[in-house]
């Protein structure tokens, strides 16, 4: 029987963004400064991985303070109420070398939705600490309004301010814990 492997997400070489459409003819890149998660793998087989991240909400970063103050309040994600926004793998398939499907829920302002997410594999090396490193690019879309975000605006033609679909894009790498 193999050995199940504990891996923590390094913040320091990750990063947690998500792309939305605002006013449907440009794109508003934001972030979040804080989060954390693990991986559980049986040894380096990443198809058995359980992973589990949590994110603070409120440490939101758009590039605008003014527009960041907003999304915390209740027309976004109501961080007085919901700080953290999780995610729970339930499966992971392997559709090619170093690419997976990463199936899991995502809870966000109460609401927990299922999700696929598309992951690629960087690698695992050590550094040279002599730590083992794995590295994964991970990406996915979710529709805002699934999780009650549901704040809209129309401009004067009647467009919409905000798209309904939000784009995620994730750059993690995980330690080795011995």
């Amino acid at each position: 029987m193999k050995q199940v492997t504990k891996w923590v997400l390094d913040p320091t070489h990750s990063e947690v963004q998500f792309k939305v459409k605002h006013l449907m003819i440009s794109t508003v890149t934001g972030q979040f400064k804080q989060f954390e998660g693990s991986l559980e793998t049986t040894g380096n087989d990443f198809v058995t991985a359980k992973t589990s991240v949590s994110v603070d909400v409120s440490s939101i970063d758009t590039n605008n303070e003014q527009r960041d103050a907003h999304l915390r309040t209740n027309d976004f994600f109501d961080t007085a109420n919901y700080p953290k926004l999780t995610f729970q793998s339930e499966k992971i398939e392997q559709i090619g070398e170093e690419n997976f499907k990463l199936l899991g829920t995502l809870t966000l302002r109460g609401v927990s939705k299922e999700i696929i997410l598309d992951a690629e594999l960087g690698g695992v090396v050590r550094d040279l600490m002599g730590n083992e490193k794995a590295g994964f690019s991970i990406s996915g879309k979710v529709n805002r309004k699934d999780f009650g975000v549901s704040w809209g605006m129309l401009t004067e033609t009647g467009g919409i301010a905000v798209s309904d679909e939000v784009k995620l894009f994730i750059n993690a790498q995980f330690l080795k814990q011995l």
